[in-house]
C-alpha cells in the first residue's frame, strides 16, 4: 500500500522502476483542454499507443467535437483503461425520419445547429472502465461502479454496481445497499488529500466501519 497518493499536478502519474515515466498513463484533467468535458483529480487513461498529450480526449472520445451540445463529465479517482470510448451524443443520428442520414452535417451552413441527441454523459467518482469497454451516449454510471472488459453501457448504471456484456447488465453489487448509503455520504474522494493519505488502509480494505473512522 502506497504511504502517500501520486502527485496530482502530474501528466504521467506512474513511475516506472528504471525512473522513467510510463507515457501509456496520464491524469486526464492535465491534458484536458476540450471545452464540453469535464475530468476531475486523479482521474486517469491508460493505452498501450499513447497520443500526444493533447490527443487523450479525442482518443477516448472521438465524436465529441468542441462545437457540441453536450458534455462528458468524469468525476475523481477513476480509472480508464485501454480501448474505453465515450460514444457522445453527437454520434447519433436523427431516427424519426424515413432515411436516417444526417444530411444536414453536409452542409456549412446547417452544420451547426444540427444534433438530434444532446443528452450529457455522465461518469461518477472511483469507477472503473475495463478493456475496451463502450460508453453510449446519455449514459449515466453512479460512483463506484466497475464496468467490465468489453461491456456496452447504457442508460443508469448504480452506484457500486458491477456490469458486463453487452448489453451492459448489473450481475451484482459491490458493498451491501446500507454501505453503499454510508459511502455516498462519505464520499471520500472529496476528502482532503492528506486525510485520503491517511485513509488509504482502510480504503483497500473495504472496511466503511473504519473508513468512516476517518471522515473530517
Amino acid at each position: 500500500m502506497p504511504a502517500q497518493l501520486p502527485d496530482a499536478a502530474r501528466i504521467h502519474p506512474i513511475t516506472l522502476p528504471d525512473g522513467s515515466e510510463h507515457a501509456g498513463t496520464v491524469f486526464l484533467n492535465n491534458v484536458n483542454t476540450h471545452p464540453r468535458v469535464q475530468v476531475g483529480a486523479f482521474t486517469y487513461a491508460s493505452d498501450f499507443d499513447p497520443p500526444s498529450p493533447d490527443g487523450w480526449i479525442a482518443r477516448l472520445a472521438p465524436y465529441l467535437f468542441d462545437f457540441a451540445q453536450e458534455l462528458l463529465v468524469i468525476g475523481k479517482f477513476c480509472q480508464i483503461a485501454h480501448g474505453v470510448r465515450f460514444i457522445s451524443a453527437a454520434a447519433n443520428h436523427d431516427m424519426t425520419g424515413v432515411s436516417t442520414y444526417p444530411f444536414p452535417v453536409f452542409d456549412p451552413d446547417t452544420m451547426l445547429g444540427y444534433q438530434p441527441d444532446t443528452r450529457d454523459t455522465i461518469v461518477g467518482h472511483d469507477v472503473w472502465l475495463g478493456y475496451g469497454a463502450q460508453v453510449m451516449p446519455g449514459a449515466r454510471i453512479g460512483s463506484g461502479a466497475i464496468i467490465g472488459a468489453g461491456a456496452v453501457v447504457r442508460g443508469t448504471v448504480p452506484d457500486y454496481a458491477v456490469v458486463i456484456g453487452n448489453p451492459g447488465r448489473v450481475v451484482r453489487m459491490r458493498f451491501p445497499e446500507e454501505d453503499v448509503a454510508r459511502l455516498l455520504e462519505l464520499a471520500w474522494w472529496n476528502w482532503p488529500v492528506e486525510r485520503i493519505e491517511q485513509a488509504l488502509p482502510s480504503i483497500a480494505q473495504g472496511d466503511v466501519d473504519a473508513l468512516s473512522r476517518f471522515a473530517p
